[in-house]
């Protein structure tokens, strides 16, 4: 099929946020709230789709001003424009602090939880505070020796000086004690996330898809993680960030690649191919 045909079958756009979509520092450029308004305007139906809280990525899109639909927290949480919720994933409360139990044994570490409304998280922390600026989410503290264990969406640990090799370590542990009772994947080479075994974002797509009357191949989507892998290898046509860590290229090798996130490149790809 050539890449005319695709395309002219897209009417869904789907987007990871950080290190896809978003620019270095977290924000969306100006040039991109100009394309995803422009998509909005020639009837094409734009989804979020990123690890992030809903409350959070709520934030992101009223600054852009469109209504689109919300996949977030990997999967977990799928909303509609109008913040209707159409799927919920949670871990199974019998496993949350047993993660939480593995996942706290380096302290320099940082532990995150999603729950429901909240952002919960170990330890203060500046950084994390400025990260989420854009939208004015941020995180309450919780204790990792009594852990809540309701309405989790995802466990999540970051690395203060991005070592992955040592959250490789973490990765590993998971996978050989819960095997495939979750979802274990990284987001970032910094940052790793635990969901239940059934979430994922291309799981939530079809969802999303489905709930517009529509099928994958109707979907164009674009990411640079590990937990983009599904939903980028599930789309009609999915795009790889040129700045995609070793492990997503080599999960992807027939996939187009892209250009940066600090280049706009979503933004111009949309521009030069439905626009």
């Amino acid at each position: 099929m050539t890449e005319q045909n695709v395309t002219s079958s897209i009417k869904i756009v789907a987007s990871d946020l950080d290190g896809t979509l978003l620019a270095p520092n977290h924000q969306l450029s100006e040039f991109s709230k100009l394309t995803l308004k422009k998509l909005h305007e020639k009837g094409f139906t734009f989804v979020f789709a990123t690890g992030r809280h809903h409350v959070d990525v709520a934030g992101i899109r009223e600054v852009v001003g469109i209504p689109a639909y919300m996949i977030t927290a990997n999967g977990a949480r799928v909303h509609d424009q109008h913040d209707e919720l159409l799927y919920c994933g949670n871990v199974k409360e019998s496993l949350v602090q047993p993660v939480v139990d593995i996942l706290k044994q380096d302290d320099s570490l940082f532990v995150h939880m999603y729950q429901d409304e909240d952002w919960l998280l170990s330890r203060e922390d500046d950084y994390f505070k400025k990260f989420h600026s854009d939208s004015g989410f941020s995180y309450k503290l919780f204790d990792v020796d009594n852990a809540p264990v309701n309405g989790i969406a995802k466990i999540f640990i970051t690395h203060p000086q991005h070592d992955h090799e040592h959250l490789v370590e973490f990765e590993q542990q998971l996978r050989e004690t819960f095997g495939d009772q979750l979802n274990i994947s990284f987001s970032t080479p910094w940052c790793l996330e635990v969901m239940d075994a059934a979430v994922s974002k291309g799981a939530a797509l079809q969802a999303v898809s489905e709930k517009l009357g529509l099928n994958l191949d109707n979907c164009i989507a674009f990411g640079d993680g590990m937990n983009d892998v599904e939903m980028l290898s599930m789309a009609g046509k999915g795009l790889v960030m040129g700045t995609s860590h070793d492990k997503v290229m080599k999960a992807l090798p027939d996939n187009e690649v892209i250009g940066s996130n600090e280049h706009d490149a979503v933004a111009h790809y949309l521009c030069d191919n439905l626009l």
